[in-house]
């Protein structure tokens, strides 16, 4: 029997894929004003054979036309985009075509833009000049009804958050804390590790732990914390200052 987990992100996926289209591939739609990004972006995801780019936006109006004629699983958005910037696009696509996930690109200096696209239902936020692999991994993530934040991109939120008023980060972190501390010790583990940016084979991997009972960790860790996605319970991590171990070989 499938678990609850997999069956939601396989209805998903059926739900976003056209009739005659291959359900065993990842469709993506690519938003970014500049056409060498965009080339580059198909470039990387194209190098797996699972994912397919279905469609290219040069603004945020575009995408989400493109998104509702293709009805891609994975929109990859740029966050700042003219006529209509990444974060409006997501919310549009989010509204309309729900079994979509919204990859944020950003560049450092746009933690503000994060922390709306946070709300707008975005699941995956990574960084331009980050890896090739995490740009793979975050598109593989969302597109399993998961999600995934870049760990820069969690380091830049909260220290943004901190930054910008003493009394209202504090008010975060304790809120924070108190939310953390109705978990378990494991979970409390599994959600350090989330605030690392792992995927449940990695954060299985370090736990010693089957993929399957990492997933129904995560879930309840979602469950407790209140959040919709990985990438709020990783902020709530890190605003509670629960920080991921080093790997054993760094130890």
């Amino acid at each position: 029997m499938a678990r609850p987990d997999a069956a939601r992100a396989d209805a998903a996926r059926a739900a976003a894929t056209p009739p005659g289209a291959d359900p065993g591939t990842i469709r993506v739609l690519v938003a970014d004003d500049e056409p060498m990004i965009r080339a580059g972006v198909r470039a990387v995801l194209t190098t797996d054979p699972d994912i397919e780019v279905v469609a290219e936006a040069a603004d945020g109006h575009q995408a989400v036309e493109l998104a509702r004629a293709h009805r891609p699983h994975v929109a990859v958005l740029d966050v700042r985009m003219p006529k209509a910037n990444g974060i409006e696009a997501a919310a549009e696509i989010r509204r309309t075509l729900p079994a979509t996930g919204v990859v944020m690109l950003t560049t450092f200096g746009e933690d503000d833009y994060i922390l709306r696209a946070l709300g707008r239902g975005a699941a995956g936020f990574l960084i331009k000049s980050g890896e090739p692999e995490e740009l793979v991994a975050g598109v593989r993530a969302v597109a399993g009804g998961a999600a995934y934040l870049s760990p820069k991109v969690a380091a830049r939120v909260v220290a943004h958050l901190a930054s910008t008023d003493a009394g209202a980060a504090a008010g975060r972190r304790d809120a924070a804390r108190e939310r953390v501390a109705g978990l378990t010790p494991r979970e409390r583990e599994v959600l350090s590790h989330l605030g690392g940016g792992l995927s449940n084979g990695q954060i299985a991997r370090r736990l010693h732990l089957v993929e399957g009972t990492v997933k129904a960790h995560v879930s309840s860790v979602l469950a407790r914390l209140g959040v919709d996605n990985r990438a709020a319970a990783a902020v709530v991590a890190h605003e509670a200052g629960i920080l991921p171990p080093p790997p054993a070989e760094q130890r």
